[in-house]
């Protein structure tokens, strides 16, 4: 997997700062140096007329390569004061000094290249044509020598805390536990190495004959509403579809699409966008970064799709209850979205809403072990046929305890706690308030409002208007008016979960 362009930039000639306070001898120099290349680099001069200027002009550019650097300008030995400035104070250990002076008495050459880090002596009349030449090309090919060492220590360094940030990504989205999570965690870890502002992770729907958008699924986006933000146009889609056909990853303009597959034969896409100029290290990285991705998303995957498959055998468990007290099947179904809605209005985090989504169909679990003369009886129960009735929470918690899964552990404190009351008169344990779980307490609302909805053996369906008016009554004393309220908040969505799974 390569980001990088095959064509070669162009570099920029070397550049040459020179520091002298007679005009003539930058005029002189640069005619002299017009015709300089090397390895097809010519130079660009900057200039500087005293000590103080110099230094203003190197504490502001840093890419200098070489310094011409008259000793006696403003003072005896301002030329002498930069050099030593430029290495103690600055810390310029890289630009090429030649110290160039019209007057040797006032500064010896051999104290000078004993007491000062410069590269190079000349009176400025021995500096001839071919002197300054040579002269330049030798501290021009040191400062070209030197920076390939740096860059090749700096590429080191960076690698090294690059794989370091790698290590603490792939420890983040590894914590996460399920797809859309790690999805989201991915992504921000993929923007936070690369320094990009827009990606996109998706993963293919299933086999498709039909190209469009419909064959993939966003699991996370970053940058979306942005104008640059990733949209799933036409061009991107042909992408998709040539990275899905040729199970490739690929490179097109400021596009990258990757192509990760898993065992089970699917595959997620993970798109970056403005990725031209991404260097060949963090390339490097982002490989690493990603086939350690790949085997954590097929993990993912798997703990997803025995998720859903738990979650689908408890809904259809759910279904043969409701299916034997001649309910239709679609309660639970109602019963479940309607419970994941009070989780999610009320600010529960993701995880937890997911489990009672799941827990929520195993409510009337218990029913199983209901004799049907009781369970279908049409009428009002007498007094034993309620005793009898009054058993399935406790027959449900049998059914259910002990399991250490968190959806058969959630099942199992709904279906003992379901038909607890908020004011303490429900059964079997008669809890009052916040001692009723959570999970129950939702589902004790989403019970009583699909009951009320939906025609029933001993009923007909209530009205909207009158069910809302029987919640407002029950608040506080069957039903925790916290959830009631955000029911009745939320009616509109509610009776939308009613019209996808009609009775």
């Amino acid at each position: 997997m390569s980001f990088l362009s095959t064509a070669l930039p162009k570099l920029p000639p070397w550049k040459v700062l020179l520091v002298d306070d007679e005009p003539d001898i930058h005029d002189i120099t640069k005619l002299t140096l017009s015709r300089f290349r090397l390895e097809g680099r010519a130079l660009s001069f900057v200039h500087a007329y005293s000590g103080a200027e110099a230094k203003e002009v190197l504490a502001r550019e840093s890419d200098i390569a070489l310094v011409f650097l008259d000793v006696v300008m403003e003072k005896e030995d301002s030329g002498l004061e930069v050099a030593r400035w430029m290495r103690e104070d600055l810390n310029n250990q890289f630009t090429r000094i030649v110290l160039r002076t019209g007057q040797p008495g006032q500064a010896p050459e051999e104290r000078v290249i004993v007491n000062y880090d410069i590269n190079d002596y000349k009176e400025k009349t021995e500096l001839d044509r071919t002197k300054l030449f040579t002269t330049t090309f030798a501290a021009l090919r040191a400062y070209r020598d030197i920076m390939k060492v740096e860059e090749a220590r700096l590429a080191q360094l960076n690698y090294r805390e690059g794989l370091e940030r790698v290590i603490a990504a792939s420890a983040h989205i590894f914590q996460q536990r399920n797809l859309r999570d790690f999805a989201s965690g991915l992504l921000q870890q993929v923007v936070a190495l690369l320094r990009l502002e827009t990606s996109m992770l998706l993963r293919l729907r299933g086999a498709s004959a039909i190209s469009g958008e419909q064959d993939y699924e966003v699991l996370a986006r970053i940058g979306d509403g942005d104008e640059d933000g990733i949209v799933l146009g036409p061009e991107l889609l042909a992408q998709l579809d040539d990275a899905k056909r040729n199970r490739i990853s690929r490179l097109q303009g400021d596009t990258y699409v990757g192509y990760f597959p898993n065992r089970s034969g699917k595959a997620s896409l993970l798109v970056l966008k403005g990725v031209e100029e991404i260097s060949e290290i963090d390339a490097q990285l982002l490989e690493v970064f990603c086939s350690g991705v790949a085997i954590a998303f097929d993990n993912i995957l798997l703990t997803q799709e025995i998720t859903d498959t738990q979650a689908e055998l408890i809904l259809r468990l759910g279904d043969v209850v409701e299916s034997r007290s001649n309910e239709a099947g679609n309660h639970v179904r109602r019963m479940s979205e309607v419970c994941h809605l009070l989780a999610q209005v009320s600010g529960m985090s993701e995880e937890e809403t997911a489990v009672l989504r799941h827990a929520a169909p195993m409510h009337d679990i218990g029913k199983i072990a209901t004799p049907d003369a009781v369970l279908l009886k049409p009428g009002k129960l007498d007094a034993a046929e309620w005793e009898i009735m009054k058993q399935h929470p406790a027959v449900g918690l049998s059914i259910l305890d002990g399991s250490q899964r968190p959806i058969l552990k959630a099942a199992a404190v709904i279906a003992h706690q379901h038909h607890e009351k908020f004011d303490g008169s429900g059964y079997p344990q008669g809890l009052v308030g916040h001692d009723i779980h959570l999970y129950a307490r939702i589902v004790a609302v989403a019970d009583v409002f699909d009951a009320l909805m939906h025609k029933r053996c001993y009923k007909d369906a209530w009205p909207v208007a009158l069910v809302v008016e029987h919640l407002r009554e029950v608040s506080g004393h069957h039903l925790d008016p916290v959830y009631v309220e955000l029911l009745i908040q939320n009616i509109d969505k509610a009776l939308a979960i009613n019209e996808r799974f009609p009775d």
